[in-house]
């Protein structure tokens, strides 16, 4: 098959959505399928896949930009930016799919009109809003197939949209247990290390997760990521965790040491489309704490003894007291963790992908018979 995946932030961000669908494609590259991806960064050489770098404006530039429909956030800004040079580059005829996660303006420059039709393929790491909402932009949006990251998406979607339900994925071969690096990241040896692992936004719940960590005596709170929010976040440990508190922005390359470095892993957003970060810090071997949800059961099957209302802050104290207690797995492979990899994931999208095209050509051999 002939696979483009485009998104403004591929080779640019290591998040969750690039992560996700760069794994994929990577994965699909080795075994066999023609996979060229489209993004904002450089060529990484260890790819399997053929890359392209297009211009477009850092979403951090955006981020004190007014925000309204469609360019509801500094990530549409930089979506509709990336756009230009798509367009340039994207030649439908040359794929037989298209796959983003991207909402409204890489999707539009990918369904834009031509007589070659390549299937549009549309993944909800950032949510499904776009295949079931009916107001302002998104009644603009179409696919021929809908991949789903969790049960809720899928049971919301499917009687409109041909679906399929394929959770985000892990590289086992990276995040496992293993010996702590701490003097690698200025960590303290002697205090018990909490990691966040999240973007300084609204729906993060970022702040939150410092102002709980305050309430423990001597746990130091570790937190990867960036984001608007960066300076009150930071500003707000400087009062709450004075000596206790460090934000880290870190190439992908380096997190599975951090992951193994932490004791306890805290993630506070209410809901996530899946949440790769999830799988990375259980994989690794860390208690997850996080807010109780079905979606988050059905991820982490039966390693939930750790998950809590995190709006309630005595239950959070809690569970957070008994992550440190337990500690994190030091050697081995985590149990049950296995069915994540990104090889297995990747199959799924291939016969997802599959499949849809044999439907398609069976559709028109049977129109042409008519």
């Amino acid at each position: 098959m002939k696979l483009l995946f485009a998104l403004p932030g591929f080779h640019r961000y290591d998040r969750g959505a690039e992560v996700a669908l760069l794994s994929v494609a990577d994965a699909l590259a080795r075994e066999g399928e023609s996979v060229t991806v489209m993004g904002s960064g450089e060529e990484r050489p260890e790819a399997a896949y053929r890359f392209r770098s297009l211009p477009s404006i850092r979403r951090e530039r955006f981020e004190h930009f007014p925000t309204f429909p469609p360019l509801r956030s500094e990530t549409a800004w930089e979506d509709a930016s990336f756009v230009p040079g798509l367009l340039a580059a994207y030649r439908p005829g040359d794929y037989d799919a298209v796959i983003t996660c991207s909402f409204p303006f890489t999707h539009w420059a990918l369904r834009r009109p031509s007589r070659a039709k390549p299937l549009q393929i549309f993944v909800t790491q950032n949510g499904d809003w776009p295949a079931y909402a009916s107001n302002s932009e998104y009644r603009a949006f179409g696919c021929d197939g809908l991949v789903c990251t969790n049960p809720d998406y899928l049971e919301r979607n499917r009687a409109r949209w041909t679906c399929a339900l394929i959770p985000n994925g892990v590289d086992l071969a990276r995040f496992h247990p293993g010996a702590a690096e701490r003097a690698r990241f200025g960590l303290p040896e002697d205090r018990p290390v909490i990691l966040m692992v999240s973007a300084f936004i609204d729906t993060k719940r970022v702040l939150d997760g410092i102002r709980a960590v305050a309430r423990l005596d001597d746990a130091y709170l570790v937190v990867a990521g960036d984001g608007p929010l960066r300076d009150e976040g930071e500003a707000l440990a400087r009062e709450l965790l004075p000596d206790r508190f460090k934000r880290l922005s870190l190439a992908a390359a380096d997190m599975p040491a951090l992951y193994r470095s932490a004791d306890a892993f805290l993630h506070m957003s209410l809901l996530e489309s899946f949440g790769n970060v999830f799988i990375e810090a259980w994989a690794s071997g860390l208690p997850v704490v996080g807010h109780d949800s079905e979606r988050l059961r059905w991820i982490l099957g039966e390693e939930t003894q750790c998950l809590c209302d995190t709006e309630d802050p005595a239950a959070l104290d809690d569970r957070l007291r008994a992550a440190l207690a337990r500690g994190r797995t030091q050697s081995g492979r985590v149990p049950g963790v296995e069915r994540y990899s990104w090889p297995a994931i990747a199959g799924q999208y291939r016969d997802f992908i599959a499949d849809l095209l044999a439907r398609r050509a069976s559709f028109q051999s049977k129109s042409h018979e008519i």
